[in-house]
């Protein structure tokens, strides 16, 4: 026996084997359709009896494995069933001859036969046989299971006649030797007359009739004769027959323990009625094997009534007992060079009822042994299926690494190069299913979601060769696919050499086929998903740009376009509110505008160690219809942050969500969403993208600001000098004229025009007229039109103490700080204004003064005066004092206190101040108050100084 049954297993022995075989032309596909229903019928309850005979079938067998059926008798075909199509009577003849010489080829053996005609009608088709059924076609045959039950049932009859005759055989002591094939050379000349020799006769009979026990589902009867005749072959040495002794007795053993059977169906057998209904539940430890007596046994060996040895049987083997029993009878297989397929497949049965028992280091053991058993020389297909078995039982015992292994190792036997037609798709499909014993999924999505799994060498040269198969089965898309995976998911794990090397081969295969985002779908259905390339390049943080102040779309009020809180008649809306708040949360602070240019930026990253060219690089958006205007970009060797600056238009209102962004390289285009980049920092992004509102077409205008002032005449400027920031220095009560022309630079017409400032407290500096401006209304693309604002400076200091404060809210400061002009910009002077000088050309310093002077007369008065300092204190001192008395009655008695500080100084410490340059800065009109005095006095050269 060369093949190997690899799906074998222990109830097996309990079965009876039929073949199911075609005789002359048969389509194949009906000759299935029929073997699936005869095989559905597996096992069946004897009538008259408590018992089932179970069924094996197969519909291909070798008729020199049938030459061991005396070794072990669930290895004999008992039966046969014949399926041929005749279309006349004429054929028939030809039909039975055919048959018949079919049966020829298992005669030795053959228990009984069935042949099953389809197509014939007539009167042979009428004719009443026991042997054979006829039927008008394949699809109308309804009782073809039914025959098939009479004919197991026939099969039993002679089954149990064969078992009564060995059992109760009086022939005294010529019992016949059993023999396997390669003994019967070996038994030539020997001495028959042996007292050694008659006991392995008596040992192999009762093994021989054990089996038939077993296979007549008479299990303690088995187990009593698997005991004697143990015991009889141990003390003659016959190692091979007490090995298959000990593997009968732990195959009635597993029977009686786990009746669901463990070759791991779905459909478990049915336990056996003469089994006692507790069988399945009764694993006990330290049952022993069944004492003979000696009286009990004929001469012959063979004892007439078994029920002595059945009462006496204490138990079968324990779980444990069973493995221990299978190690001895593999050790005893193992002496013999021509019992290494028994061998190996007594591992096979060893390993699947360690699977049951969960013993998986004791079941790796025997497939290790199972490995280095020699079958001679064995096909290349035998090989392949060797190494897929052993495949099968590793991920069955939860070895899924060295599961895979074997079968990497049969999809390589595959493409053996003495195969003269290499088999790439069965390569291929036996390549994708060893990827779960690796750790490697073909989605990049589980590569993303933490640190790697699984050992990136072994992972990277399986993805190489499912790249080279694919290649060979004709299909570079799938190659690409595979290519492109291994350049994302490996990239952090491949030497700068191998970087390149594979971004060549990818580069060549995309030059034939070109990589895209769809679903490939494979032939057994299994689907592979795009591979975007989100490392190139590796984006770091992705950021949304607002539109310039220019072009920022304002609301304006009484015109379509409001949104729904604002345009509701309601005050609260909690179904609205709280139940969107979620999805509001992910808007934008900001808006876009229909028909502007709206940009994103993204510091990017080339991690390759060349130049990393990107092309057609742009936005990824949903919710309004988009233009994006793509980008290229060519990233230097290992270039680090980079931005990248990727633009589009939308072209309709409405929310706009930015998804990702796309791109093509090295021939492949990807698309890569924001929620899969790895550690990317978002600016305003929440989830898997960012929302914001995309507004209708808005009105832009450009404005140009012409304004001249006394000193000088401003010289024209060009457009790309134009600036919204003015400076104005102005005396109190002098006028200037600004002229500001605004230019339509959108593509809508301009309806409306609407100028607003902000005043400083309550006085007007601005006035304007907009009837000419209005007339020429509406402004198309590329108009312009003038209008003239007129500022005039009039401030009123007289008994206002509080107008500094006023300044102050307003957002001027009198101490260096940014002020709000009424162009609302932090107007700063021009380089070019030339400051105000006093007589001796110097400029004057101004300062704020909380003057608190008192005489004996009056209480204190606190005023604030603002002093325009000029070129010496005497001269700050004469603008306080009429008279050289009053200067120094104030020297005596005032003291000041600079505001910005909160600090008293005596005039002659603020004197030195003064002339020591630690003065204040900033100024306003000059004013103080004096003692005694009702009305205010406006000091002279007084300013006022915009900053």
């Amino acid at each position: 026996m060369s093949v190997p049954d690899y799906m074998q297993c222990a109830e097996d022995h309990q079965t009876v084997l039929v073949v199911v075989q075609p005789v002359g032309i048969v389509p194949e596909d009906q000759f299935f359709k029929i073997y699936k229903r005869i095989a559905s019928v597996s096992q069946v309850s004897i009538r008259d009896s408590q018992r089932l005979l179970y069924i094996r079938y197969r519909h291909h067998y070798l008729p020199e494995n049938n030459e061991w059926g005396d070794f072990q008798t669930h290895r004999k075909v008992v039966g046969l069933i014949a399926i041929t199509t005749c279309g006349s009577a004429k054929e028939w003849p030809q039909t039975a001859e055919r048959f018949h010489g079919q049966k020829e080829v298992y005669s030795a053996t053959l228990y009984d036969s069935r042949l099953l005609v389809f197509g014939l009608q007539g009167e042979i088709a009428e004719q009443q046989r026991t042997d054979v059924a006829f039927y008008p076609s394949f699809e109308d045959c309804s009782d073809v299971e039914k025959r098939v039950e009479d004919f197991v049932e026939s099969i039993f009859i002679v089954l149990e006649s064969k078992r009564l005759d060995r059992a109760t055989d009086k022939s005294g002591d010529k019992i016949p030797l059993l023999c396997v094939p390669f003994e019967k050379k070996d038994f030539v000349g020997l001495d028959t007359d042996s007292r050694h020799y008659k006991k392995r006769c008596q040992g192999r009979m009762r093994k021989h009739v054990g089996d038939l026990c077993l296979q007549a589902s008479m299990l303690q009867d088995a187990l009593v004769h698997y005991h004697m005749a143990v015991e009889l072959l141990r003390g003659v040495n016959d190692f091979l027959w007490l090995g298959a002794a000990l593997e009968g007795l732990c195959s009635a053993s597993v029977i009686f323990h786990y009746p669901g059977g463990t070759a791991g169906k779905t459909a478990g057998r049915k336990p056996s009625i003469s089994q006692p209904a507790d069988a399945g539940k009764r694993h006990r430890p330290g049952a022993q094997e069944v004492l003979i007596d000696p009286g009990a046994l004929t001469a012959n060996g063979i004892s007439a009534d078994t029920s002595t040895e059945i009462g006496r049987a204490k138990n079968c083997l324990s779980p444990e007992d069973i493995i221990e029993k299978y190690k001895e009878a593999i050790s005893y297989y193992g002496k013999y060079k021509n019992a290494g397929v028994i061998e190996l497949e007594a591992c096979v049965k060893a390993v699947r009822v360690l699977a049951i028992q969960k013993r998986a280091r004791e079941a790796s053991e025997f497939l290790q042994n199972a490995v280095y058993i020699n079958l001679g020389q064995l096909s290349e297909e035998e090989k392949i299926q060797r190494y897929s078995i052993l495949s099968e039982l590793y991920e069955l015992i939860g070895f899924h690494r060295k599961s895979a292994f074997f079968k990497r190792v049969a999809a390589m036997q595959c493409v053996a190069p003495t195969i003269p037609e290499p088999g790439w798709r069965a390569c291929y499909k036996l390549l994708l299913e060893t990827l779960p014993g690796y750790s490697l999924s073909l989605d990049p999505k589980d590569f993303s979601k933490g640190t790697h799994r699984g050992w990136a060498a072994v992972q990277m040269r399986l993805l190489h060769e499912l790249v080279y198969a694919s290649r060979r089965m004709g299909n570079p898309g799938l190659s690409v696919r595979h290519l492109s995976f291994l350049l994302q998911t490996m990239l952090d794990f491949l030497s700068d050499q191998e970087k390149k090397e594979v971004t060549q081969s990818l580069e060549n295969y995309t030059s034939k086929c070109p990589g895209g985002m769809e679903v490939i779908t494979l032939p057994d259905g299994l689907k592979l998903p795009p591979v975007p390339f989100t490392k190139l390049p590796i984006v770091r943080s992705v950021k949304l740009l607002n539109l310039p102040v220019s072009l920022r779309p304002h609301k304006v009020k009484g015109l379509l376009g409001q949104n729904m809180a604002t345009a509701s008649p309601f005050i609260y809306s909690p179904i609205i509110m709280h139940n969107r708040g979620e999805e509001r949360c992910k808007k934008i602070d900001f808006q876009w505008v229909q028909g502007d240019v709206c940009e994103v930026q993204l510091m990017v990253y080339n991690p390759m160690p060349y130049e990393l060219r990107v092309e057609n690089m742009g936005l990824l958006t949903s919710g309004v219809e988009f233009e994006s205007l793509p980008a290229a970009l060519s990233l230097p060797a290992e270039s680090g942050l980079y931005p990248v600056t990727l633009v589009g238009v939308p072209r309709t209102a409405g929310n706009i969500t930015v998804n990702g962004y796309h791109t093509s390289v090295f021939g492949v285009t990807s698309d890569c969403l924001l929620e899969g980049l790895p550690g990317v920092k978002t600016r305003w992004l929440f989830g898997g993208g960012c929302s914001l509102p995309s507004s209708p077409p808005a009105q832009h205008i450009t404005a140009t600001v012409r304004y001249s002032l006394s000193a000088h005449t401003p010289q024209p400027m060009s457009k790309e000098e134009l600036s919204s920031t003015v400076s104005v220095q102005l005396f109190n009560g002098e006028t200037q004229q600004l002229t500001i022309t605004l230019e339509n630079i959108g593509s809508e017409d301009i309806e409306t025009l609407e100028l607003t400032s902000k005043i400083v407290s309550t006085k007007e500096f601005l006035s304007w007229e907009l009837d000419e401006p209005l007339s020429h209304l509406p402004l198309k693309h590329g108009q312009a039109v003038t209008l003239t604002v007129n500022i005039k400076v009039k401030l009123d200091f007289s008994g206002q103490e509080n107008l500094l404060q006023d300044l102050n809210d307003d957002g001027i400061s009198v101490t260096g700080l940014p002020i709000s002009s009424p162009l609302r910009q932090v107007l700063k002077p021009r380089p070019e204004t030339k400051p105000v000088s006093s007589e001796n050309g110097r400029a004057d310093r101004v300062y704020l003064l909380r003057v608190i002077y008192s005489t004996a007369a009056t209480p204190p008065v606190s005023v604030v005066a603002v002093l325009s300092y000029l070129s010496k204190p005497e001269e700050l001192l004469s603008l306080l004092c009429e008279s050289s008395g009053e200067k120094r009655t104030l020297m005596s008695n005032v003291q000041m206190c600079c505001q910005t500080k909160s600090t008293f100084f005596s005039l002659e410490k603020f004197d030195s101040m003064m002339t020591t340059g630690r003065e204040s800065t900033g100024g306003c009109s000059l004013f103080m108050v004096k003692e005694n005095s009702t009305q205010s006095s406006q000091v002279k050269s007084s300013q006022i100084l915009f900053i």
